[in-house]
């Protein structure tokens, strides 16, 4: 056998190991987080309502009444922090900012907590970004994350929980601080990991709010379309190998409590679209950290676009979410052991 034939069936062999161990981590993965709701979409309770109908609230205040908010629109930016402020201190939280120049322009993360009671050390952070890209007003991205966010925070105000919960709105995720170190997400990562903090997980809540019925409405980048559904009724659970119980969990608890469609994968971080958010910015700082999301453009074509506004939000589904979300928290700032 010559040299260059030698060299190419090794390449070749190495690809098909490397594809099956692909397929082996997501079989692993498939059969450790249970079964996904599959029936009818169930009317809301009175509950759900109330949380549609504030989240609806959220939505049109920052994507329409503020609209797009980056570094080149300063005082939207601006505004947007101003609001989530206000809401916070409306459900009696005490708000902290924690405040840097990014390419010049003065920005703020925002953040609150729930003080734990046994464990009080220990850390669930929840978070969600509040800018968005150039041009785009952001519904979906990623105004439908941090209107989830403040639902959270109001749903989980006044309860004791076990750890402390700390939510914090994140600045400056889009591009040019995308996955670099002025992004807002990594500046407070980077702080929490310099205080030795003890963040045990952290949840990136991440364009929430598009879903359909449709055959053939989601899609993935490879090798995902091999074993995830087709349709894009789904809420997804994405972390790191690492992440991998911390996504388990969070699942878990979303399923068993929660009558809504889920998928969950935990993947290589390098994998397209796996490390894609601010829980990004926690992995680099060691970390566990789990992205909750739609899919984002696998399935929302107005993604990063002007035409990204606040109708196109399923309201009433995100609903259903946020409730299972707060289940989800609850579970993680309560069980026994999350590592």
């Amino acid at each position: 056998m010559k040299p260059r034939q030698r060299s190419q069936l090794i390449a070749g062999f190495l690809i098909i190991f490397s594809v099956f161990i692909l397929i082996a981590l997501f079989l692993q993965t498939a059969q450790m987080i249970g079964k996904s709701y599959s029936g009818h979409f169930l009317p809301l309770s009175v509950q759900e309502k109330e949380i549609s109908a504030n989240l609806r609230g959220h939505v049109f205040m920052l994507a329409d009444e503020i609209g797009e908010r980056n570094i080149w629109l300063p005082q939207k930016l601006n505004a947007a922090a101003v609001y989530i402020e206000q809401v916070w201190q409306e459900q009696s939280f005490a708000v902290q900012r924690q405040e840097y120049a990014a390419r010049g322009v003065e920005s703020a993360n925002l953040i609150i907590e729930i003080p734990g009671i046994a464990m009080p050390d220990q850390i669930i952070v929840v978070g969600a970004h509040y800018d968005t890209v150039l041009g785009s007003p952001g519904a979906n991205d990623n105004g439908s994350g941090v209107a989830s966010l403040l639902e959270l925070s109001r749903l989980l105000a006044g309860m004791k929980p076990a750890r402390t919960i700390r939510f914090v709105a994140f600045t400056n995720e889009e591009p040019p601080f995308f996955l670099r170190l002025d992004m807002g997400s990594r500046v407070y990562a980077s702080r929490s990991r310099s205080r030795n903090e003890n963040i045990v997980g952290m949840l990136s809540l991440e364009t929430m709010g598009y879903y359909s019925e449709a055959p053939n409405s989601q899609e993935y980048p490879f090798p995902f379309s091999f074993f995830y559904p087709h349709t894009a009724n789904f809420i997804g659970f994405v972390s790191n190998i690492r992440s991998r119980h911390l996504v388990r969990l969070s699942l878990a608890a979303f399923r068993n409590t929660t009558k809504f469609p889920s998928e969950g994968t935990a993947a290589p971080g390098w994998l397209t679209g796996i490390g894609w958010s601010d829980h990004w910015s926690f992995w680099r700082e060691g970390y566990r950290a789990i992205m909750v999301t739609d899919t984002a453009f696998f399935r929302y074509d107005p993604y990063h676009t002007r035409k990204d506004t606040p109708e196109k939000i399923g309201y009433d589904r995100l609903a259903r979410v946020t409730k299972g979300l707060a289940e989800v928290v609850i579970e993680l700032a309560n069980t026994e052991k999350l590592q």
